[in-house]
């Protein structure tokens, strides 16, 4: 259903918004909260925790509850939680409301993207995770103005929980969609196998493939999240262009998946890999050289294209390498460990980066490249028979 599909790529727009907020906000937030600027990892971490702990369970909740109202219930949840925030005035207040976003973006982020996995081609994931990214490219882009106009971080916060608040109303008053949608009652039924995770690692290529989203949502979450601070740091920007300029790095991802859309009707998933790997490769050999203004321009979008089919590629790659059985909880198992990479990482970069510097950045994102690119290798080795 063409409505249905137009609804869940405004789902995964919104709720890819607050995703930039956090790195955007903070060169300017821990001032304000009085913590170190190294407690952006802490913060992070909190929404990652609950993310974890949802998409390990993902499978079997997703298989009892209608997809429609559990996005209306955890998007929802979600709006309330950035509501918060946007009121909090001590470092705590802030972990605590990231609890929850955590707990719901795990879910949604689960059942959406297993739902077209399964259910669509690989064109539309990459549109859906374009949609992602439009959202992502704007959640800085209204940070940016709250610090310019209003110089507050907290009414960039609120103006993203309207948003949501006005995306869930729309959820709510198309609720039927879902109950009508036979794709969902057939995923439901007869396309979902429960096994024991222990069981779902040892199916081949599967240690490779979990290890690769722990990567991947590390170098993601890394440059997310610091990329604001070293441009700071090192570049000497001030923290409102900082943020625009990571804005176009996540609007090179949307372009990336828009492009990317298109070139998976003639290429496959592990041709747009390739592509995507050798373009972060430049845009990291950039950020390496002695190089200012226009050069970091063009290398932070040039890495946003190239990260643009990972996700996407990878995940609609799931049913294929596994086993449309096994899809669902094969996903949850990667999405937790994206969602443990994105806890950890960003937290062990901030301490090396505040003993050593933030020029490691670059350093980083490449070492963690590399053996991206070395498991993608592996991984389609071992799942050759599989497929």
């Amino acid at each position: 259903m063409i409505l249905l599909l137009v609804i869940i790529y405004i789902i995964f727009m919104s709720f890819g918004l607050p995703s930039g907020l956090l790195g955007s906000a903070w060169p300017s937030m821990y001032l304000e909260l009085d913590v170190p600027m190294a407690n952006a990892g802490i913060a992070a971490m909190m929404v990652s925790t609950g993310t974890i702990i949802s998409t390990l369970f993902s499978g079997k909740i997703i298989k009892r509850v209608n997809v429609g109202l559990l996005n209306v219930i955890n998007m929802a949840i979600i709006a309330v939680s950035l509501f918060g925030i946007s009121f909090s005035q001590s470092f705590l207040s802030l972990c605590l409301w990231s609890i929850p976003i955590g707990l719901s973006s795990g879910l949604i982020d689960s059942a959406i993207n297993s739902f077209v996995a399964i259910h669509y081609k690989a064109k539309h994931m990459n549109w859906l995770h374009c949609f992602w990214g439009a959202g992502a490219s704007i959640g800085p882009i209204i940070m940016s103005i709250s610090l310019n106009r209003w110089h507050s971080w907290n009414i960039g916060y609120r103006i993203t929980s309207l948003i949501q608040i006005a995306v869930v109303v729309l959820l709510i008053c198309t609720l039927p969609l879902w109950r009508q949608s036979k794709s969902e009652k057939q995923n439901a039924d007869t396309t979902h196998h429960d096994l024991s995770i222990a069981k779902l690692i040892a199916l081949p290529g599967a240690k490779e493939t979990l290890m690769i989203f722990f990567l991947f949502g590390s170098l993601e979450s890394i440059l997310g999240l610091w990329g604001s601070s070293y441009l700071v740091t090192i570049h000497n920007l001030t923290p409102e262009v900082a943020a625009s300029w990571i804005a176009l790095h996540i609007f090179g991802v949307t372009i990336g998946r828009f492009l990317s859309g298109f070139l998976a009707i003639k290429f496959t998933n592990r041709q747009l890999l390739r592509l995507g790997g050798a373009l972060m490769v430049i845009g990291i050999i950039i950020l390496l050289l002695p190089l200012n203004g226009l050069a970091i321009i063009a290398a932070l979008f040039i890495l946003g294209l190239g990260r643009a089919p990972f996700f996407p590629c990878l995940l609609h790659e799931t049913p294929k390498n596994f086993g449309a059985l096994h899809s669902q909880s094969i996903v949850g198992i990667e999405m937790a460990c994206a969602y443990i990479g994105i806890t950890l990482m960003p937290q062990l970069f901030g301490i090396l980066a505040t003993k050593i510097s933030y020029s490691i950045l670059p350093i980083c994102l490449g070492s963690i490249l590399l053996i991206i690119l070395y498991m993608i290798k592996r991984m389609y080795k071992k799942t050759a028979s599989t497929q």
